[in-house]
């Protein structure tokens, strides 16, 4: 593993400037097919419009290097690196991006990646496949990214899209091509494979042409569920969390980040006086990205008094009460790390005595906890959760709550 990635690495460093060079990579397998290979612009890079920031157009959000906030692209291909070497030789893995999801007619929803995909790839827009190939040998891999074209009618409408070329020259895929012609791309690489490792289920079609062919499912099998029906198929997701068990320290950097952002939104909300839930959502929502977030992470809990009570709650709608706490789970997101903050609080800003003492039994649980997250305490989240239960249940039990039942 170590020999491959110092190649990998050696191999991106001394690769010319993407955008201002052409160069072209050998075909893995043993026959190319009808991909568009990599053959570099002449443009730079701030003069093109991409379907996300990059550096050369967003110099304030991402540094020299980097695909995606605090991400490099070698960390990307070094990424795929080692999913590659946990395939079989001439087997293949397949993920799909996430597709736009509709509101109310052509009302949307903001875009989510699909974690897996965004993971390999730093590719953030929808309509599109990543395929990596181990090749016969077993010694290398190919990395396809089949893409939507440009096309400025519809990114006057619906803003910019990256294209084919940015798959090439941005997101260092080997070779590419138009996800609407996804079938004609996928047939020749899966009768190809030993094995096709993909978590690929069928869903409701949304519209877009590339979700219609994953998604057919009528009595005879179209889409990608016939050209998989034939091959070997293995679960991906098992994999997948394998390798993202282990955060580099660029993710650890991110996830640090978007914790500092989220947890100075929440200090600085416990200091004002809030008298309805959703001004408080609201609120939050502002700070998190005032201090650095792309977004909040999820809808959140604002929860007062009794709607405490509903461990999902996410109507935020009530009046706060003085006398009452108001439970708030949210966070933010940066560069697609999420944080998850959960803190109660009295609304009038000071305790009763018997919320006190329940606070002080969450505390005391929530440190108790925190202190055996360390790689020494060899902990499992299992075994964490045991030891909160059995120390909430204790507290409970000496403040005088019947804790002989389940």
């Amino acid at each position: 593993m170590k020999a491959c990635l110092d190649a990998l690495q050696r191999r991106l460093v001394q690769r010319p400037c993407p955008l201002h060079s052409s160069t072209t990579r050998r075909a893995l397998y043993g026959k190319r097919h009808s991909f568009t290979n990599r053959s570099y612009a002449s443009v730079a890079a701030a003069d093109l419009q991409f379907g996300q920031p990059v550096h050369e157009t967003h110099p304030h959000l991402l540094k020299p290097g980097e695909l995606t906030p605090g991400i490099a692209a070698l960390e990307y291909a070094q990424r795929r690196t080692k999913l590659a070497a946990k395939l079989p030789k001439n087997a293949v893995a397949i993920l799909t991006a996430a597709d736009v999801k509709y509101r109310s007619g052509a009302v949307f929803y903001e875009f989510h990646q699909e974690s897996n995909f965004y993971y390999l790839t730093g590719f953030n827009e929808p309509e599109a496949v990543a395929v990596i190939g181990k090749s016969a040998s077993g010694d290398d891999h190919i990395f396809h990214l089949f893409v939507r074209p440009k096309d400025p009618k519809a990114e006057q409408w619906e803003g910019s899209r990256s294209g084919a070329q940015a798959a090439l020259d941005l997101f260092n895929a080997d070779e590419t091509g138009d996800v609407n012609d996804i079938e004609k791309l996928l047939s020749p690489i899966i009768l190809d494979a030993t094995e096709v490792h993909t978590d690929f289920q069928s869903k409701p079609p949304t519209g877009s042409s590339l979700a219609q062919f994953l998604s057919r499912s009528l009595p005879k099998a179209e889409g990608l569920a016939k050209l998989i029906s034939k091959a070997t198929l293995k679960p991906l997701n098992p994999t997948m969390n394998e390798i993202r068990n282990l955060k580099s320290d660029a993710e650890i950097a991110n996830m640090r980040r978007a914790g500092q952002a989220s947890g100075r939104a929440f200090t600085e909300a416990m200091r004002q006086k809030w008298t309805l839930e959703k001004d408080l959502a609201a609120f939050l929502d502002y700070k998190f990205k005032r201090h650095g977030c792309d977004t909040s992470a999820y809808v959140p809990v604002v929860a007062g008094g009794k709607n405490a009570s509903q461990i999902h709650y996410v109507r935020n709608d009530d009046v706060l009460i003085d006398s009452e706490l108001v439970l708030t789970d949210a966070g933010g997101e940066y560069g697609s790390y999420i944080t998850d903050i959960t803190r109660t609080w009295p609304i009038s800003g000071t305790f009763s005595a018997p919320q006190r003492d329940l606070y002080n039994a969450l505390l005391a649980t929530q440190r108790t906890c925190v202190s055996l997250c360390r790689a020494s305490a060899s902990n499992s989240l299992d075994k964490l959760h045991e030891i909160a239960e059995r120390s909430l249940r204790d507290s409970l039990s000496q403040l005088g709550f019947d804790m002989s039942g389940n």
